[in-house]
Parts: C-alpha cells; structure tokens; sequence
C-alpha cells in the first residue's frame, strides 16, 4: 500500500509544473490549464515575471478559475479570438495511460480544455505519479458535458453504452454548471479497452457537447514522484 500522502502529492504537482514551465519560450501564447497542478503553473509563471523573466509571454486561460488566479497574480492575458494558435499549452490531467491518453475534466473544465489543446502547437501535460493508470477508466470516470435540454436522453444513451452514470453536483445542492452552463455525467464505464472508439461514438451523439477522453494530444508528459520528474512522450 502506498504511503504517499497528500502533502507529498502536493509536492509533486509543484515539481512537475516547475519543469514543466521551463518549457516557456519568450514571446510565447500558452494555454493555462485547470486544477491544482495547473494552478502551480500560474504561481510559477507569476514568480518568473516577478523575476523580471518572461514578462513578454501571455496566457489563454481554460477556465473562469484559472482566468482569476492569472490576473490575481499578474500574469497578463489574451483570447483564441486575439490568438488563435497557441504555442504551448500547460495543463494537468484525472488518469493518464501508458499511450499519454488521459481522461480531464475532473474540474469541470474540460470543453475549454479541449478547445485549446486542439488549437496549440504542443501540449505538455504535467501530473503526479499518482495519476497514472495502465488503462484509461481504471481510476477514473469519463466527464461528460451535456446540454441541460434533454440530458436524461443523454444519460440513458450513456447507460446503453455501459456506463454507470453519477450526475455531477454543486455545493448549492442542484446540478453543476460548467463555464458553459451545461452539466455534466461522469461516467464510470471501467477500465476502458478501446477509447478511440468510445470517444467515436460520444462524438457522433446530439446533445453531448465534450468529454473528457483527450487521445492524441498529449505531445509529451511530465510526471513527478517519489523517483523524480520524468518527462516521457508518446511511443
């Protein structure tokens, strides 16, 4: 049984996106992911320009979270409408298997997400050893973001393909609201033996705006643990 605890995930997260930062180019656009060891990157970032290092590099931010802590902390910002391919993208992930496919969105924020890993140039994906998995589903369920009209139809498509579904909820008591305002059904369908053709067939239906299966995008990863950082990329 592992003896990790949480401050030393804590540690980590932050080891992984400090190197992962050193990725950062001068002039660069880089997307600024979402969760906890996303948010280590913006502190790092924030510290570099306090530094007087990579004061010309801008951040397109994923979420409403990660767009406040980013101007909470000085870290100047900018659009895909303004900038509409980003040079590198920061960002964590829920599971990552041994292909660097990940499940995201355990945050909420995975539709943002998607969009700007797909408009950047390189995607580095920074985790804890903790996240990874050696089948996608193993550890983790696949958020699904759903339009409000119609969502139990969704849900009972969801259902059909052998998922057991958990409506996700807010602190208020009512169904949680992505940036979007949609919701969202984690989707817990096990270990997952061909997520290319589960993504197909979640793509193809009305109704489900995203989810969370990111296959293809990782250009490389970045992982810390009780080893060290490790920086892998696809086979």
């Amino acid at each position: 049984m592992s003896t990790t605890g949480e401050g030393d995930v804590a540690r980590f997260k932050r080891q992984a996106a400090e190197r992962a930062v050193e990725a950062i180019q001068p002039g660069m656009v880089v997307g600024l992911g979402s969760g906890s060891t996303a948010a280590f990157v913006v502190h790092r970032l924030a510290a570099l320009r306090a530094e007087g290092k990579l004061t010309d590099v801008v951040g397109v931010p994923t979420s409403v979270g990660t767009e406040e802590l980013a101007r909470a902390s000085g870290v100047p910002l900018t659009t895909l409408e303004e900038h509409p391919v980003v040079d590198l993208t920061l960002d964590g992930a829920d599971e990552v298997d041994p292909a660097l496919r990940l499940i995201k969105g355990g945050g909420g924020a995975l539709l943002r997400e998607k969009i700007v890993a797909q408009a950047s140039r390189r995607v580095l994906i920074v985790v804890d050893a903790g996240k990874l998995s050696p089948r996608l589903g193993t550890r983790w369920p696949v958020p699904v973001e759903v339009l409000p009209f119609g969502w139990r139809s969704q849900a009972l498509f969801l259902e059909g393909l052998g998922a057991r579904i958990t409506p996700r909820w807010g602190p208020d008591g009512a169904l949680y609201r992505t940036d979007q305002g949609n919701f969202i059904l984690d989707c817990a369908f096990g270990p997952i033996e061909r997520p290319e053709q589960l993504a197909s067939r979640l793509e193809a239906r009305a109704g489900i705006v995203a989810h969370g299966l990111f296959i293809g995008l990782t250009s490389e990863l970045v992982v810390a643990g009780p080893s060290g950082v490790e920086l892998r990329r696809p086979s």
